[in-house]
């Protein structure tokens, strides 16, 4: 995307598009390339829903819903973001499909720091704690913003080591949940010495769902992920995992073969992360590596809503080659027997009329 100031109309549209049905981020990135503001592809996505075979209408948020959360966010002196904007930090512009906006809460300038994510079980041990607490002072200290999801257990301590040198917390819900409401004291003290993020409403409680898409943020943010203390099936190696897929580092810190809490890390030491004893081993690492830049910007090929013969002529054969598992668009272009831009707007159609699923890495999946 253009790198470009909003006004206060196209940032209602950013919005206004982020928070509609069936427009996830890569449907969000591909609409801006393809109608280049975010109010040409509001006008255009009824008629994409029409044609990609969606029987109900589509449920877009009102101009008054977006007025009333962006209202919201000026209240508490939460600030929005969008991803296009000169001050949307750049590990996340340059995944494959960023978060289209992001709510900050407290010193924004901390994103445009080194990141790095410290994350781990929330029924952590003593021991875990007092290390992640360890961990982030000195990577804080190295001038590392610690990146952490404000979770109890290995999350909260990170925060706390990291505090007198600014520290960031990725929420599941809105930049107000205060979720866990234990941590109530940590929020307060994150919004004074940090900032929190969030891509969700103002308002907005988390929820199951929600957690994957803020490790994704978790981890994008992050040059590295170091996971302290996890499970065989946790979050931490969800987001250890999607840091591998972003091109990031990933740590582990070792631990007993007879704790449940260190197999996750084990594991992923096994499959080659790199072993954590102290915050140098990080360091030796991440200050080896070249600093995350923005993407080159790309240009906007504004198309009027309306109806394409060529997608029309692909879109049905373009259907038929998608399943439940994810497919490369090169796989699908060859059995449409179309060119990859033709398939790809054939599948923001049928995205938006909720019938398949745009996703990172270019790939694609019946819904």
């Amino acid at each position: 995307m253009t790198p470009r100031a909003l006004d206060d109309a196209e940032r209602q549209g950013w919005l206004r598009l982020a928070r509609t049905e069936s427009v996830g981020p890569v449907t969000f990135t591909h609409l801006i390339g393809r109608f280049g503001t975010a109010t040409r592809a509001l006008a255009a996505l009824p008629d994409l829903a029409r044609r990609g075979g969606r029987a109900g209408p589509l449920n877009m948020p009102s101009v008054e819903a977006i007025t009333a959360e962006l209202a919201a966010g000026e209240l508490i002196g939460a600030r929005l973001i969008a991803a296009c904007e000169p001050d949307f930090p750049y590990p996340l512009a340059v995944l494959d499909a960023p978060p289209p906006i992001l709510w900050v809460l407290g010193d924004a300038a901390h994103l445009q720091r080194k990141m790095v994510a410290v994350v781990g079980a929330r029924s952590a041990s003593a021991a875990g704690r007092q290390f992640a607490r360890t961990l982030a002072a000195g990577l804080g200290e190295a001038g590392y913003a610690v990146v952490s999801g404000m979770a109890r257990g290995i999350d909260a301590a990170a925060h706390q080591g990291a505090l007198p040198f600014g520290t960031i917390a990725v929420l599941a819900g809105g930049v107000d949940d205060v979720y866990p409401p234990d941590n109530a004291a940590l929020y307060d003290a994150l919004k004074v010495q940090g900032c929190i993020v969030s891509e969700r409403a103002i308002g907005h409680g988390a929820r199951a769902a929600d957690f994957p898409r803020r490790n994704r943020i978790i981890s994008g943010l992050s040059l590295g992920v170091v996971v302290v203390e996890a499970e065989l099936k946790s979050g931490s190696l969800i987001t250890a995992r999607l840091a591998g897929e972003q091109g990031r580092e990933v740590f582990a810190v070792p631990g007993s073969p007879l704790d449940p809490r260190s197999r996750g890390a084990n594991d992923l030491i096994r499959q080659g992360a790199t072993l954590v004893e102290d915050a140098e081993d990080v360091l030796r690492v991440l200050d080896a590596q070249p600093t995350v830049r923005a993407p080159e910007p790309t240009a906007f090929h504004h198309q009027s809503p309306g109806d394409d013969p060529e997608t029309d002529a692909v879109r049905d054969a373009v259907e038929a080659a998608l399943s439940p598992t994810p497919t490369s668009l090169d796989e699908i272009a060859r059995a449409a027997g179309a060119p990859i831009s033709v398939v790809l707007a054939c599948l923001a159609e049928l995205s938006v009329a909720g019938r398949a699923e745009l996703l990172a890495g270019g790939l694609a999946a019946r819904a």
